[in-house]
């Protein structure tokens, strides 16, 4: 049984799409129970006219809400009986697996790294999301996407190693995750200084690294993590976003235009169905706090009940797949050699320094 914990007051809309949400997620998921952290009054009413299983539901009580414009630090200091917190107290005290909220990301970013620190060896967790690539059956792991807009080269390659470890962890019977640093262009010598410093680092490191991918190359089944900074990360994810809207809202309109579209429309409905089911974005609602001594998922704050339905569905396979030991030794083997080979490095360069007449 994964059991998971759920801020249910968190998100634009709170209740009325947290609730649903789960009782959807419980109807697919039947080995799982969910743990509601919220004001108890208010969630035995919503829970009740959702109908909701409560031999699968418990609620932890929560007195207090994060605003979704509230600042990080003040929602740390001011709201330690939050239904986010409560939520992932439940996680660090070893009551659920994993936990989700749809809450201020700022906020929730903050109360998780203080409450349950970050792996040995990753200075900061990254935001991190699985995006759907062309092979129906691949998923590319892409980081940062909004936590850290500015990172060096020591963090830019701690992002790769952990992506590389959960992607391992998640799916062994690929092999070797192929790891590449998004950048310009595919030469090594291209990029900012810190591109071109996490390159070397990369390719001295035990990682499978394919070297630099470019932005197009994310939604191949070539590469399986890419690596980039929260800044890049952020735009190209909103980006990404953006384009699937506009994609739906023209292909709308063009079968609309005339009598002729609209006929053409009939015949190509099945395929147009198709294609608006496998690129909804609420099927990849859901990221991943990476790099945390537990998991953490937010979900999009606007998202719907269907929306939040699949950020828990990826709660659950976080929680049932990726074990917190193996990702941590598998951390700490892969920092291991790398300094191991820095250290060799600095020798040579010492000992050729020494030699040099």
């Amino acid at each position: 049984m994964i059991t998971i914990a759920v801020d249910a007051m968190g998100g634009d809309a709170g209740l009325t799409v947290t609730v649903p949400g789960a009782v959807a997620f419980l109807k697919q998921q039947p080995n799982a129970h969910l743990l509601m952290t919220g004001d108890e009054l208010l969630l035995q009413q919503a829970l009740k006219t959702a109908q909701a299983p409560m031999d699968r539901i418990s609620i932890v009580h929560a007195s207090q809400v994060v605003e979704m414009d509230e600042a990080p630090q003040l929602a740390l200091k001011n709201k330690k009986d939050s239904s986010m917190r409560v939520a992932i107290n439940q996680v660090k005290e070893g009551n659920a697996q994993a936990a989700v909220s749809a809450g201020n990301t700022g906020a929730l970013m903050a109360t998780a790294r203080f409450v349950l620190k970050t792996i040995p060896g990753i200075e900061r967790p990254a935001i991190a999301k699985f995006i759907p690539s062309g092979n129906p059956g691949h998923m590319t792991l892409m980081l940062d996407l909004g936590a850290n807009v500015d990172c060096n080269a020591d963090q830019l390659t701690q992002f790769a190693v952990i992506g590389s470890e959960l992607v391992q962890a998640m799916h062994p019977e690929k092999g070797r995750p192929r790891v590449g640093l998004l950048n310009v262009g595919t030469e090594d010598i291209k990029g900012t200084e810190t591109v071109k410093q996490t390159f070397k680092l990369l390719k001295s490191s035990k990682l499978n690294f394919i070297g630099n991918v470019e932005g197009n190359d994310v939604f191949n089944d070539e590469v399986d993590v890419v690596v980039t900074d929260g800044f890049v990360g952020n735009i190209m994810l909103k980006t990404i976003e953006g384009a699937i809207k506009f994609m739906s809202s023209a292909i709308k309109q063009e079968f609309s235009r005339n009598i002729f579209n609209k006929m053409a429309a009939v015949t190509a409905l099945p395929a147009l169905k198709g294609m608006k089911a496998k690129l909804d974005p609420r099927k990849f609602n859901g990221a991943i706090f990476l790099g945390l001594r537990g998991v953490v998922i937010k979900s999009h704050g606007g998202t719907d009940e269907v929306g939040f339905m699949y950020a828990l569905e990826e709660a659950y396979h976080e929680a049932r797949f990726a074990s917190l030991a193996k990702i941590e030794q598998g951390v700490a083997d892969q920092l291991a050699a790398l300094e191991e080979v820095r250290e060799q490095e600095a020798l040579a360069s010492g000992v050729s320094h020494i030699s040099t007449p």
